[in-house]
């Protein structure tokens, strides 16, 4: 036997006999609920004088039985039931009314978010009869901003509506209007969120940026949100009622993914996909999944999955399609407490040896260093926000082919190449893995290896895009992260990148305000006062400054 769902406290024996017998009923597919079921269940509800809940799947089989108390029942997690694009969750929710009202707000909530084929409540005359069956379903498309139709109320005679036929034409209607939002080639379409305590200013920056990381992991974006508040919820960022809804404009929108631009701890990430069925993750996770696309070496897959194991552990009590995207083979949604605490120890092993592995990485580049160092060449090392223009900058001056895209994180692995000044000075020049506004702790450490190499450069070359109207607050991220590597002694060159994008009066005033010099990365005849520079800074001339922090 089945077992049941909600509060069975304080119930007699028989009765909870007779709920548990409710399993064996079953209901016609034409029919909302079979008439005799609908009768037995509205009086064994009188009875115990708590709403009875069941969901019914398409065959008619009841597959839950909840008991809720005088005001509502609690639906238990579906997840095991399908729910794609354009499809209804393959169960319908009818249940009972004490107090003779037609649906509830909360009623309608859950059809909208659990995406049920139908919801039903039946309301109960004195004598512990139903009275009328009051019903709803969801709409293809939203009207006058609802995502439900509330239809008219039935008497228990009526409940033969054709009622799989009907399910299946709004589920036809649901994959077509889902068809107009698959045109960007089965991408994963999702609904950007800021909740901002800051200036409206910095929140659409911030926001900004946050389509740029979405456009780089190659994400649709359907629709971006910025909600101003005096303070963050600490639990649901944006209040439960605002939370409810924004999970329906995203299925509204045809979204598969929720997209945060603040960070969740591992409470709130719970706390969220308890209340929405879609994906959800953060920034820091969506950066996480930039690296794991872009990391191509061994160094950079050992340093990125270490960080995805971190930012995984704290957070694998959150029982949900939450962390999908980096669960992998790890665990999934609703893992038991055994299951979780083997999953747990598997990813404190595997991180362990991800960390002696990348300790090998440091020795082996420690190794190299010296090398390098008895051989002399100098190390210019290429800094920048990324998409800034670093590798494009390092193939013009060493005629190599870099991978250079105009995306966030194109380049992910460090290259070096040598690279002849004027004055047959030789040196090597070496590009590094761009730096981005509150860069995650997780992959700062992870990546300490490759950053070590920042260490013994003889001058940092920062690139800047002055055709981004936030290249100010990225220099200076840039520069907050040079200081916690502790890097600020180093001398440094800063290149005033993408001139040709932007007006002379523009790249002026960045001149004056950062000292910098102005170039083009992609034309090599722009690059002759960067390297003059340069070849200053190294030789020790101080006749030309070197920009220091």
């Amino acid at each position: 036997m089945k077992k049941l769902f909600g509060n069975s406290k304080g119930l007699k024996s028989n009765q909870i006999k007779r709920l548990e017998n409710l399993y064996r009923r079953k209901t016609p597919t034409n029919y909302i609920i079979g008439r005799e079921l609908a009768r037995d269940t509205a009086r064994l509800s009188y009875e115990i004088r708590r709403q009875i809940g069941l969901l019914i799947d398409r065959g008619g089989k009841i597959q839950h039985v909840i008991i809720g108390d005088q005001q509502s029942i609690l639906i238990p997690d579906t997840s095991e039931y399908r729910l794609a694009a354009g499809r209804l969750r393959g169960l319908r929710c009818v249940h009972t009314h004490l107090k003779n009202e037609p649906l509830t707000s909360d009623d309608l909530m859950d059809l909208s978010l659990l995406r049920m084929d139908l919801m039903a409540a039946i309301t109960i005359t004195q004598q512990g009869d139903p009275e009328y069956i009051h019903w709803a379903q969801v709409l293809p498309y939203a009207a006058d901003g609802k995502a439900y139709q509330v239809l008219p109320h039935l008497n228990p005679g009526e409940l033969d509506i054709d009622c799989l036929r009907t399910i299946q034409a709004l589920e036809t209607e649901l994959s077509q209007q889902q068809a107009t939002f698959d045109v960007d080639g089965g991408k994963e379409r999702a609904v950007l969120v800021s909740i901002s305590t800051a200036s409206k200013k910095g929140a659409r920056d911030s926001m900004n940026e946050l389509a740029d990381l979405a456009k780089s992991s190659n994400i649709s974006i359907a629709r971006t949100i910025i909600q101003y508040r005096k303070s963050v919820d600490p639990r649901f960022l944006m209040g439960r009622g605002k939370l409810r809804e924004l999970a329906i404009l995203a299925l509204q929108e045809g979204a598969t993914l929720i997209i945060f631009d603040q960070d969740l701890n591992p409470s709130q990430i719970r706390s969220i996909t308890d209340q929405i069925e879609l994906k959800v993750i953060d920034r820091t996770q969506l950066i996480l999944d930039i690296f794991a696309l872009r990391a191509k070496t061994r160094d950079g897959k050992l340093q990125v999955e270490l960080a995805q194991l971190k930012y995984l552990l704290p957070r694998l009590i959150a029982k949900n399609t939450a962390m999908s995207r980096l669960t992998g083979g790890i665990g999934g949604r609703g893992p038991g407490e055994t299951k979780l605490e083997v999953n747990r120890r598997r990813v404190r092993d595997k991180i362990n040896r991800l960390e002696k592995a990348l300790k090998q990485v440091q020795n082996q580049r420690k190794q190299k260093r010296r090398l390098r160092e008895k051989r002399e060449l100098p190390l210019v090392s290429i800094i920048g926000y990324t998409n800034a223009g670093k590798s494009t900058l390092l193939n013009t001056l060493t005629k190599s082919k870099v991978r250079a895209e105009n995306r966030l994180f194109a380049t992910l692995d460090p290259s070096s190449r040598r690279l002849k000044f004027p004055k047959d000075v030789e040196v090597i020049i070496s590009d590094t893995v761009g730096f981005i506004r509150d860069l995650p702790k997780d992959l700062m450490a992870a990546f300490r290896a490759t950053l070590e190499e920042l260490e013994v450069s003889d001058v940092l070359l920062h690139v800047i895009d002055v055709s981004n109207p936030r290249c100010i607050d990225q220099m200076d991220a840039v520069d907050r992260i040079v200081v916690d590597l502790n890097l600020s002694h180093l001398p440094k060159v800063i290149a005033l990148n993408k001139i040709d994008l932007v007006a002379t009066d523009v790249v002026e005033k960045y001149k004056r305000q950062t000292r910098g010099i102005p170039i083009q990365a992609n034309d090599n005849r722009s690059l002759v006062p960067i390297l003059t520079a340069l070849s200053a800074v190294i030789s020790d001339d101080r006749d030309i400054p070197s920009n220091p922090l």
